[in-house]
């Protein structure tokens, strides 16, 4: 069986490489409204999305990624250069226990937005290592998180200039009793 959404699942890839174009105001909007439209628990959308385009803020945050790394100062390994990153924080005091469940879907709903109209991205958990750190706090603010928010994931995106072959499925991964 295929379909539209079967097919933009199979299709899409984590992509680690971007050309410096940004993001039109039309593409942003199209993958924010799919990212508000993910369901949540108990409808409680606990999330807040903060988009960012600064690229000298982008570098900062990646050259402190690296340093935690003990990585090449100069590379991207964090965004991969992408022009927007997209990062989703969520209360503190959350209003479900499934708070962090419900901002991954949110972001499996951008990243699959984003296919769809030619775009692409990769979901991101490690910028939580810097919000672990003593300048955190200071991301945070500067990111745009409202008070009480706390990192849950980020995603980058933007137009793919590397991809890479769909990942084998192991073996083993279903029950079914």
């Amino acid at each position: 069986m295929t379909n539209a959404v079967l097919q933009a699942i199979a299709e899409r890839r984590s992509n680690r490489g971007y050309a410096p174009r940004q993001l039109t105001e039309e593409e942003l909007s199209a993958i924010l409204t799919a990212a508000m439209q993910a369901p949540s628990a108990r409808n409680s959308q606990p999330w807040h999305f903060s988009v960012v385009q600064n690229a000298a803020l982008l570098k900062e945050f990646s050259d402190d990624y690296n340093a935690l790394q003990s990585a090449d100062p100069g590379r991207d390994i964090l965004f991969f250069a992408a022009p927007t990153v997209v990062f989703i924080s969520t209360p503190i005091e959350a209003p479900t226990k499934f708070s962090q469940i419900d901002c991954g879907i949110a972001a499996q709903n951008m990243a699959l937005a984003a296919h769809s109209i030619g775009l692409g991205s990769v979901i991101l958990g490690r910028p939580m290592e810097v919000f672990d750190t003593e300048k955190g706090a200071r991301y945070a603010k500067a990111i745009g998180f409202p008070e009480g928010y706390t990192f849950a994931i980020a995603v980058a995106l933007g137009e793919p200039t590397l991809t890479k072959e769909a990942h084998v499925v192991r073996e083993g991964l279903v029950t079914r009793v």
